[in-house]
């Protein structure tokens, strides 16, 4: 950090440390006691609970008397919906794609998880490529995608239990691929993202095509979103493939350092 900031960061020790609660509880999965929240953090309880009055008082911050823990309120909800409505995953997200589509003569998409789907919300298409059914607002069983397999990887399996909870859940666009059918296949697809480190996925969505992609997770290690790679399958030798999945896989961690201002 440059002398000038170190500086300017220890005349606020309290927004900092207003900062550091808010963070750890969006981290967490339910309200904390102020004592466990002072002892992850390392600050004084009397500094936590001074904090945590204030946030209450502003509604960033919710009491609950009866389990003596605290969680967010609806200030930080506010919040959350603002940082929706603004499109900064769009917006950061835009300009990596094009300067990996200019890299690679590929096109890419970004995508994030909407209940059992992804929401196609970036795409960048190659020139002198086929055109793709990704466009931006276009929503597709995330089972069936390489971005959708690269997000439910980065998920509890208790959480990818509830989102297919049937064989219902299991819809198909084509017969090409190995098609995900039950969700026995789906944990073992999910298991080859995890060891690889990213996803793929072959003529599932429109016959010829496959993806290649990768997620990006948030300062808690939960998936955000997903960068993909689409080319055609008969032109895309398996060694290529790697190569444009190690790409994805640098675009996913760019677009993680410029999300929380480290890029």
């Amino acid at each position: 950090m440059p002398p000038t900031q170190a500086r300017e960061k220890s005349k606020v020790p309290a927004a900092e440390s207003t900062l550091r609660i808010l963070r750890l509880l969006a981290s967490r999965r339910g309200p904390q006691p102020a004592s466990a929240i002072a002892a992850q953090l390392g600050l004084p309880r009397s500094t936590v609970y001074h904090l945590l009055a204030v946030m209450e008082e502003n509604g960033f911050v919710l009491h609950l008397p009866e389990e003596q823990r605290y969680g967010l309120g609806i200030g930080a909800f506010e919040l959350s919906s603002a940082y929706s409505r603004q499109e900064p995953l769009s917006r950061l997200g835009r300009p990596l794609l094009a300067a990996l589509v200019d890299a690679i003569g590929e096109s890419t998409h970004l995508a994030v998880l909407h209940g059992r789907d992804v929401l196609y919300i970036v795409e960048e298409r190659a020139k002198n490529r086929p055109s793709l059914v990704t466009d931006v607002g276009v929503r597709l069983p995330s089972h069936l995608t390489a971005s959708g397999r690269a997000i439910l990887a980065a998920l509890p399996k208790s959480q990818v239990r509830a989102l297919y909870p049937n064989a219902a859940a299991f819809t198909s666009r084509t017969e090409e691929g190995e098609q995900i059918r039950s969700y026995s296949a789906l944990q073992s697809e999910l298991d080859q993202v995890r060891q690889r480190g990213y996803a793929t996925e072959g003529g599932e969505v429109t016959p010829g095509l496959a993806s290649v992609a990768a997620v990006v997770r948030d300062h808690a290690g939960w998936p955000t979103a997903a960068v993909a790679i689409t080319f055609e399958a008969e032109r895309v030798p398996e060694r290529r493939r790697e190569e444009l999945a190690a790409r994805a896989q640098k675009a996913a961690g760019d677009l993680a350092a410029r999300i929380y201002g480290r890029g």
